[in-house]
C-alpha cells in the first residue's frame, strides 16, 4: 500500500451558526484569513503531497486568499451538504492519487492544527488497515435532555471522545463508504462514520485540545492565541 498523503478541505459552506454575510472561513484571523492558517498548516507538511479545497460554485472570497494559485492546490465543486464535498474532492484527487493513498480530511475552519499532532495522526495510522482520525476523550460531565432542556439523565463519559480533524483514510476505502453512506440515505457528519457504516472501526488518535473548529464568534479569540502557542511550538 502506498505511504503517500494528501489533504481535502471541505469550504463550500456558509457557517450559519456563525452568522454575517461572509462565510467563516474566511473571516479575519490575526490578519489572514482563517483558511488561509488552515491551509498553511497542510500544506508546509513534508508529508501532504497536495490539497484539494472543495468550494461552492457562488463562492466569491477564494480567489483573495493566499493559497488559491499555490501550485500544490486543487480547486473543486463543493455540494450540498459537506460529504458532497468530500465526495467530489476524492473524485477530483483519483485523476492525481491511487486509491491506496492516504486522504486527510480536514475542516476550514481549524486552522490551529499543529505539525506535532499531523506528524503523530500519520506515523499511527500509516500501517492502520482501515484509518482514523484526532480526537480528544471527553472531560467534562454530560448531560442528556428534553425538547424543553430539562435534564434527563447524567451519562457516563467513559471512552467517549470528542471527533477532530483531519480524518484520515485510503482514498478508496472512503471513496466506496461515502458512495454506500448516499445511496442508503445516511447523512453522515464526519468521514469515520460513514467509514463505520461500512462495518470498519476507525482508531481514535489522541491530539491536542488546541485544535479547535472555529464555530462561533468567542473563538476567534482563542484561535488567536492557541496560534501564538503553535508558531512558539513548531
Amino acid at each position: 500500500m502506498s505511504d503517500r498523503c494528501w489533504a481535502v478541505v471541505p469550504a463550500a459552506g456558509v457557517g450559519r451558526r456563525m452568522g454575517g454575510a461572509v462565510p467563516k472561513q474566511y473571516l479575519d484571523l490575526c490578519g489572514r484569513k482563517i483558511i488561509d492558517h488552515t491551509l498553511e498548516r497542510l500544506l508546509s507538511h513534508p508529508r501532504i503531497s497536495g490539497v484539494c479545497v472543495a468550494l461552492s460554485a457562488e463562492d466569491g472570497y477564494w480567489e483573495s486568499c493566499e493559497h488559491h494559485n499555490h501550485p500544490n492546490v486543487i480547486r473543486t465543486a463543493g455540494g450540498e451538504e459537506r460529504y458532497h464535498s468530500v465526495h467530489n474532492a476524492l473524485a477530483s484527487l483519483a485523476e492525481l492519487a491511487d486509491e491506496g493513498d492516504w486522504v486527510l480530511v480536514h475542516d476550514a475552519a481549524r486552522p490551529c492544527l499543529s505539525a506535532a499532532d499531523l506528524d503523530r495522526l500519520i506515523e499511527t495510522l500509516q500501517s492502520h488497515p482501515v484509518g482514523g482520525l484526532l480526537g480528544i476523550p471527553v472531560a467534562d460531565t454530560l448531560k442528556r435532555v428534553d425538547d424543553k432542556n430539562n435534564i434527563e439523565a447524567t451519562v457516563s463519559r467513559e471512552r467517549l471522545w470528542r471527533a477532530f480533524t483531519p480524518q484520515m483514510f485510503r482514498l478508496g476505502l472512503l471513496s466506496r463508504c461515502l458512495e454506500q453512506a448516499m445511496e442508503n440515505g445516511a447523512a453522515v457528519t464526519d468521514e469515520a462514520s460513514a467509514v463505520e457504516l461500512s462495518g470498519h472501526r476507525p482508531l481514535m488518535v489522541e491530539g491536542d485540545g488546541t485544535n479547535i473548529k472555529i464555530t462561533h464568534r468567542h473563538d476567534l479569540l482563542l484561535a488567536e492565541h492557541y496560534l501564538n502557542l503553535i508558531r512558539l511550538n513548531d
